[in-house]
């Protein structure tokens, strides 16, 4: 992924208000992001636990989503699976919810999807992160074809956001 600004990162958000978008937390550390290994940005509002975010680029743009998770299912410990990278995890997997963009948002409309609760998913793929015993099955695709993987689920949640 390619280095992003605050002013690029801002912009890009596709189920906020640009208003939303000027007053969310964006990392103060961006220079320090690890950008070649990552196949998207994401990150939890310090301020506001609940929310997260998360900035890929697909089709050429920088897209931006806004979730929030639930408080509960914090405290669960059996394993979950996360629906982007396919890491399992003991109580590191959260539904977060995305509002979709448009009027369908403007509804109350939402689409969710459990993903790891920090958001690491792209350093999990690479082994950069470990997820613990049993975090990573085994499989027989190269790191290419999961991280192509790992893509294609983003952009699929970030398609059912964006479609009206």
């Amino acid at each position: 992924m390619k280095p992003l600004t605050e002013q690029e990162i801002r912009a890009a958000f596709v189920n906020c208000t640009k208003g939303e978008a000027k007053r969310l937390s964006v990392p103060r550390d961006l220079a320090d992001r690890p950008w070649d290994d990552l196949d998207f940005l994401g990150w939890r509002d310090p301020q506001a636990p609940d929310r997260a975010y998360l900035v890929a680029e697909l089709d050429g743009y920088p897209k931006a989503v806004a979730l929030r998770s639930s408080g509960a299912g914090s405290w669960q410990t059996r394993r979950s699976m996360c629906s982007l990278c396919l890491t399992t995890h003991s109580g590191g997997v959260s539904l977060l919810v995305a509002p979709r963009a448009g009027k369908a948002g403007q509804q109350g409309n939402s689409v969710g999807a459990y993903m790891c609760s920090d958001l690491a998913c792209s350093l999990y793929v690479r082994g950069k992160r470990d997820a613990g015993i049993g975090g990573r099955l085994h499989e027989t695709i190269t790191l290419e074809e999961k991280i192509e993987r790992t893509v294609a689920n983003l952009a699929a949640f970030v398609a059912k956001v964006t479609t009206a």
